[in-house]
């Protein structure tokens, strides 16, 4: 198969699947290095497809009419778990993870957590991998972009946020 029929087959995958794939499985499919796939998914965005790399894979990005927010927050490591618990409480999406770094400058990192489960692989991989979060780099400040369904939900997530002390002011 040639590398743009391989491209093509990517996009239609993406776009059937309801799921995250990784790398590595289309690597496998087709025969090729999972270099060669960051390759072909770079093109493809290059010629506008919206596809985001997760944690957990490959998703295209679903255009919803989701009511989005920055929120800046603050807390430890060991906060993670219960920040992430109250924004999909309310059915939030922590989209995505970002720091500002004093010499890189801004550092952004996809989440695309939206439940339980998401949270359970997100702070299992945390600690299996005994990784750090990006927010060690910024004694614990960080910003998520979130979505929800409507402005309620997203009252309601900020003001827990803020309840429980974590939106920085």
């Amino acid at each position: 198969m040639d590398s743009k029929k391989r491209r093509e087959d990517i996009l239609l995958k993406l776009i059937e699947n309801n799921g995250p794939i990784k790398g590595t499985d289309f690597a496998k499919v087709y025969g090729v290095t999972r270099q060669i796939i960051v390759k072909d998914i770079a093109i493809l965005r290059a010629r506008g497809n919206k596809i985001i790399a997760t944690p957990d894979g490959y998703i295209i990005a679903k255009e919803e009419n989701r009511v989005k927010s920055i929120i800046a927050v603050s807390h430890d490591s060991d906060s993670i778990r219960e920040e992430l618990e109250i924004v999909i409480k309310y059915g939030g999406i922590i989209e995505d993870v970002i720091v500002e770094h004093p010499m890189y400058g801004e550092i952004k990192a996809m989440l695309m957590i939206k439940n339980l489960n998401d949270i359970n692989n997100f702070v299992d991989k945390y600690k299996n991998n005994h990784a750090k979060p990006l927010s060690v780099l910024t004694n614990g400040v960080h910003i998520h972009t979130i979505s929800a369904d409507d402005e309620v939900n997203m009252d309601l997530i900020k003001k827990e946020l803020k309840d429980k002390g974590f939106v920085v002011s």
